[in-house]
């Protein structure tokens, strides 16, 4: 039903590579939608997966790699930068809206957890994207950043320590890194352990090398995704759980939000959404129907 075709597209001078999903069999161009994962995520762990069922379901479905990060050229390496992905999204708006498989006015973006304030804050800047779909959002602002991190305390040692970190790279060009999941470091990034991440019949895979750039944390944890729901004037579905990430934070979001919109409540842990069924399917399945009405010709 699906051909995966490989591709690199350029953004701020570095060559970003993707995969680009097809649907076969059908004439003419079709919607294309823009897919992006979890923080510090490869395009292999969730965003291809999504990807492929966009395209299962009759639309041209892009997920690639973000500079600095997998298969992409970019540097440093690994480093959760929020504005410069969303720098990226709109280079793999641009390139999904110059493909001729693709209907350039009918574009849409489809973000999962982290991707979901990325794709939100695209949507805000780039006309071109016309509907979101945001599956396990996790969607925060100060306030969340503080329940979340240990209070401002905990939020302010994190500054601190990417302060640092900042500094020691501006001076001798040297990153530091702390796992993005272990269960038994405290300074990473989660500290627990995360079936998911460490499995590597999961998202443990080898395109990943679970490493933070300490300096990230001010620029993740002063991104206020929340503040951006009133300036969304496109069409938005959310897909999510009370037993995922942040709930509070997707109803916040969602209740800011002006434009048309949409909450599917469904079950499942955070890292569900990611690669285990019904979960994958059920959140494919209302992105593809909220396409659908949102991406006419």
């Amino acid at each position: 039903m699906t051909t995966r075709h490989k591709v690199t597209f350029t953004s701020e001078g570095a060559s970003l590579t993707g995969n680009l999903f097809l649907p076969d069999g059908v004439g003419g161009p079709v919607p294309g939608i823009v897919v992006a994962g979890t923080w510090t995520s490869v395009k292999e762990q969730m965003a291809d997966r999504y990807a492929e069922r966009m395209a299962d379901r009759g639309y041209a479905a892009l997920s690639f790699d973000f500079a600095g990060f997998g298969e992409s050229e970019g540097e440093p390496r690994d480093w959760e930068r929020p504005e410069a992905k969303v720098r990226d999204i709109h280079s793999a708006v641009s390139f999904l809206a110059g493909h001729a498989a693709v209907d350039a006015d009918r574009l849409g973006a489809l973000g999962v957890c982290a991707a979901a304030m990325y794709m939100s804050a695209g949507a805000v800047e780039d006309t071109r994207i016309r509907s979101l779909a945001l599956i396990a959002p996790w969607l925060h602002d100060p306030e969340i950043c503080r329940d979340v991190y240990g209070g401002a305390e905990g939020v302010d040692a994190k500054l601190a320590d990417a302060g640092k970190a900042r500094a020691r790279y501006e001076a001798t060009g040297e990153v530091e890194y702390v796992p993005v999941v272990s269960g038994s470091d405290p300074r990473a990034a989660m500290p627990m352990d995360v079936d998911f991440y460490l499995n590597p019949e999961r998202g443990g895979i080898p395109q990943w090398p679970n490493r933070f750039a300490v300096m990230g944390w001010r620029d993740w944890l002063t991104f206020d995704s929340i503040a951006l729901a009133p300036r969304v004037r496109v069409p938005v579905v959310l897909v999510h759980s009370e037993d995922a990430a942040i709930p509070e934070g997707a109803r916040r979001f969602h209740t800011a939000l002006d434009g048309p919109k949409d909450f599917v409540w469904t079950t499942g842990i955070q890292f569900d959404f990611y690669d285990q069924e019904p979960t994958v399917t059920t959140a494919a399945d209302a992105a593809a129907a909220h396409f659908a009405t949102t991406l006419k010709p």
